[in-house]
Order: structure tokens, then C-alpha cells, then sequence
């Protein structure tokens, strides 16, 4: 991280219990290493094994990373982010709309059956990643699935999660593969408008949507 962005992040991040009076035994690292460690871990999609010498050993890192995941931290440090993205842009720290998705990807041989699946759509034998973004593309919430999970099933267990998170959350749009039942049962058991972003026939090749 530049200097900048370390200046964000770490009045977001808890103080150890042996700086505060706590207690405790004192880290041997500091929680810029750590992040910059697992941002470089995520962004060239490496093994934990892989990380270069310069960072601190990989061990040390993923016990970092999985004490702040379970722990909820890493999902508190990001909504808090993008709160103030969303302030510096003009808006409500939480959002009134948002845009769902997904997308399929090859997974590798090493993924166990149970978690793949084939998109028969895409001819794609992977997993499926359904996102709920706000109206700016920040990320509101994910769901992993096996490839052969349709769109709609994918948004059945995406938006209840987000509409819980989100009391504000009112508007979501969606492509054509969303159409059908799921546009009325959003309405009467969520209590949002899906609103369904159609293609033009008369026009072929690659056309900017609104919303979409």
C-alpha cells in the first residue's frame, strides 16, 4: 500500500490488546506487512506457499488472514471502505439500488466434484460467481456456486442475504437471465424491484446497456 492508502486503512483496523493495556504477547509483525502480504496473495492469485521472502512467512500471514476473516473483520473493513467511497462520490454510505450478475469460470482438476458443475449456456465446467454490486460497481455481496446453478437459483440465495444487510436496498437490475418467476417473488418475499434490463433484437454485437 502507498503511504496514502495505509493512512485510510489503519485508523479502520483494532488495536492489539499488548499496544492498548491489554495483555498479551506482542506481534512480531506489523499489520501493513500482513495486508500488503495478502493483497499481493489475492491479486496474482498465488498459493500461500508461494509467497515471496520479502513478506512475512506464509504461515504467519494466513493465520493473520483467517483470524480477521472468522472473526468478520475483513468483511467490517471492506463495507467500512466502501462507505467512505461512496461518501467521496456524493452518495448515502448505504446504497438504494444495485445491479446483479454472475459469471462463470473454468475450475481447475483439483476442485472436487461437489463444488463444480457444467453451464450449459456458457459450456463452461467450473463454479459461478453471482455479485450484487451498487450502482458505482462496489461490491455488495457475493455468493460461489457450482457452475450449474441457473441465475435465478443463484439470486434466490444472494438477495435475501443483501436485502438483510441492506435496509435501504430497494431497486436491483438484472439481464434477461433473470426474467420469470424470481422478478415476483423478490417482490413479495424481499420487498425489492427487479428490474429486468432487456436486449434490443435489432442490434447486434456488443451494446452498453443502461443499469447493466
Amino acid at each position: 500500500m502507498s503511504d496514502a492508502e495505509w493512512a485510510v486503512v489503519r485508523d479502520l483496523l483494532p488495536v492489539p490488546g499488548w499496544l492498548s493495556g491489554r495483555g498479551g504477547r506482542p506481534e512480531g509483525y506489523c499489520h501493513r506487512q500482513m495486508i500488503d502480504a495478502v493483497r499481493y496473495l489475492v491479486d496474482n492469485g498465488i498459493k500461500w506457499r508461494a509467497m515471496p521472502a520479502d513478506f512475512p512467512p506464509w504461515p504467519r500471514v494466513y493465520a493473520f488472514f483467517a483470524r480477521w476473516r472468522d472473526t468478520g473483520l475483513v468483511t467490517e473493513l471492506h463495507d467500512r471502505l466502501r462507505e467512505a467511497v461512496r461518501a467521496g462520490e456524493g452518495r448515502s454510505a448505504e446504497p438504494s439500488a444495485g445491479v446483479v450478475d454472475s459469471q462463470s469460470v473454468t475450475a481447475d482438476a483439483t476442485v472436487t466434484f461437489g463444488s463444480r458443475g457444467f453451464d450449459a449456456g456458457k459450456k463452461i465446467n467450473g463454479r459461478k460467481r453471482h455479485l450484487l454490486t451498487d450502482t458505482l460497481g462496489l461490491l455488495l455481496a457475493v455468493l460461489v456456486t457450482p457452475a450449474s446453478v441457473t441465475d435465478r437459483d443463484g439470486a434466490r440465495s444472494l438477495l435475501p442475504a443483501a436485502a438483510g444487510s441492506f435496509r435501504r436496498l430497494a431497486r436491483v437490475w438484472a439481464d434477461g437471465g433473470y426474467t420469470g418467476h424470481l422478478t415476483d417473488w423478490t417482490s413479495q418475499h424481499l420487498g425489492l424491484v427487479l428490474d429486468i434490463v432487456r436486449r434490443s433484437e435489432d442490434v447486434r454485437g456488443f451494446q452498453a446497456l443502461p443499469r447493466r
